[in-house]
């Protein structure tokens, strides 16, 4: 027995909690991830997590137990189409990265004594 074919689409602007934009099983399904391959939107595929999000309306604010969940989501997709949060990255880029130092090379210094 074939389980039908869901998909949900979830809308996300940087802002506001992610909401729910569309959601339909077999043929409907077939035709959210041909528009999102269209517009080049990454596609994650998680059976459990389409159940879950495919119970709520549309336009619905996804649960705050499922925050976590879909910023982890919604940041790789961010990633891999090199996009950040504004505000975020400009800065960040062009910090050089910091040296971390190991412990003092001063005499003593590794066993707690006084160079003194």
């Amino acid at each position: 027995m074939n389980t039908p074919r869901q998909a949900i689409a979830l809308s996300y602007d940087g802002i506001q909690t992610p909401t729910l934009t569309a959601k339909g099983d077999d043929q409907l399904a077939e035709e959210i991830l041909a528009i999102a391959r269209e517009h080049e939107v990454p596609i994650y595929e998680n059976a459990e997590l389409v159940k879950l999000l495919a119970r709520m309306e549309l336009g619905d604010a996804i649960p705050e137990a499922l925050y976590r969940t879909i910023a982890e989501i919604i940041a790789f997709a961010w990633y891999l189409k090199g996009k950040h949060p504004e505000g975020f990255g400009a800065a960040t880029e062009s910090e050089p990265l910091l040296q971390l130092e190991g412990p003092s090379e001063k005499p003593g210094a590794a066993n707690g004594k006084s160079s003194r």
